[in-house]
């Protein structure tokens, strides 16, 4: 597959279900501010189908949120590839960012070199609605402004 120059902003996560599409909202400013020096997707898709979308691109930045229970609801957490280096999942049956990685290197895959993961903490990713919740409108500019610096880090004009 031929490798693409530009970068890639992958967001993850699902708008109707409410603040599991932040990832979605950040991508879309961001989209607005980096006009042709990124790609910006939106997916709902996890597991293997993220091997598309990463393969052909040298730099990922990965958008995403996460309920993890471990800090307040808001926090942005910021991981890079080193991070994902050791395999945990909930289930032999799934496929998370680290079998990802340990797939498309063993398969010798093209795989972005540069890969970073922003994240926003959230309280209840399941609710059915096509909002955010009040944390994560107000925690959204620092997600953003995270995702900012690491493209701006990499080279990306605005």
């Amino acid at each position: 597959m031929k490798k693409f120059q530009k970068t890639l902003v992958l967001a993850l996560g699902n708008d109707i279900l409410g603040d599991d599409g932040v990832a979605f909202h950040a991508a879309r400013i961001l989209s607005a501010e980096f006009p042709g020096s990124v790609d910006v997707m939106e997916t709902g898709e996890a597991g293997l189908p993220l091997l598309d979308f990463l393969e052909p691109y040298t730099k990922a930045l990965i958008l995403d949120a996460a309920a993890t229970g471990k800090c307040p609801a808001g926090t942005i957490l910021r991981w890079d590839r080193d991070d994902f280096r050791r395999c945990v999942a909930p289930s032999q049956h799934a496929a998370g960012l680290p079998h990802i990685l340990e797939l498309a290197e063993r398969l010798g895959m093209a795989f972005p070199g540069e890969l970073q993961v922003v994240c926003m903490e959230v309280r209840d990713p399941t609710v059915f609605r096509e909002t955010l919740t009040a944390e994560a409108e107000q925690a959204l500019p620092a997600m953003v402004n995270m995702a900012r610096e690491i493209l701006t880090g990499w080279g990306c004009q605005d």
